[in-house]
C-alpha cells in the first residue's frame, strides 16, 4: 500500500502549478474596456533560492570584525514580482522605452502606484505558495 502511494510523489503525477491571471491595476484597459490581466507565474524552489542569493547583503557588525548576511527584502520583492510576471513582459525595450525607463525593476515600479505593486507583491507571494497558513493547511489535511 505505501508503494501505492509514493507513485503520487513521482515527478510526472504531480500536477504542474499553473499560471495566476490577475488585475495589477484598473488603469490598463483592453480593447473591450476592461482592466487586462497580469499572468504571473510559479518557481520552483531552486529559482527562489538563486533569486534569494542574489538579493543578500554583507554587513559589518559594529564593533567586530564579523559580517553577517541578510536578505535584502525589498530587492528581492521586486526581483520575485520581475521573475513571476510573465505578462506583460516587463523586459519588453518598447515598454520600457514608453516609460522613460531601463530594466524591468525600473519599469514595474513605474508602471504601478505603491499599493499596486504592493498588491501585486502580494499575488506573486500567494501564487507562490507563501501566504497559506498553518491553520489553514492543517484544516485541508483533516478534510
Amino acid at each position: 500500500m505505501a508503494e501505492d502511494n509514493l507513485q503520487a510523489f513521482l515527478a510526472e503525477n504531480a500536477i504542474k502549478a499553473e499560471n495566476v491571471k490577475y488585475v495589477a491595476s484598473k488603469r490598463f484597459l483592453g480593447a473591450d474596456k476592461s482592466p487586462m490581466d497580469w499572468e504571473i507565474r510559479v518557481l520552483t524552489s531552486d529559482e527562489n533560492e538563486s533569486l534569494q542569493n542574489s538579493c543578500k547583503k554583507k554587513e559589518f557588525i559594529p564593533g567586530s570584525r564579523q559580517t553577517a548576511t541578510s536578505l535584502d527584502q525589498d530587492k528581492y520583492a521586486t526581483a520575485l514580482i520581475c521573475e513571476c510576471v510573465v505578462y506583460p513582459n516587463l523586459n519588453s525595450a518598447q515598454l520600457q522605452e514608453s516609460y522613460g525607463v531601463v530594466g524591468a525593476e525600473e519599469l514595474v515600479k513605474k508602471m504601478l502606484t505603491p499599493g499596486e505593486y504592493t498588491d501585486l507583491y502580494m499575488a506573486v507571494t500567494q501564487a507562490n505558495g507563501f501566504q497559506v497558513g498553518m491553520d489553514e493547511k492543517i484544516k485541508q489535511a483533516k478534510n
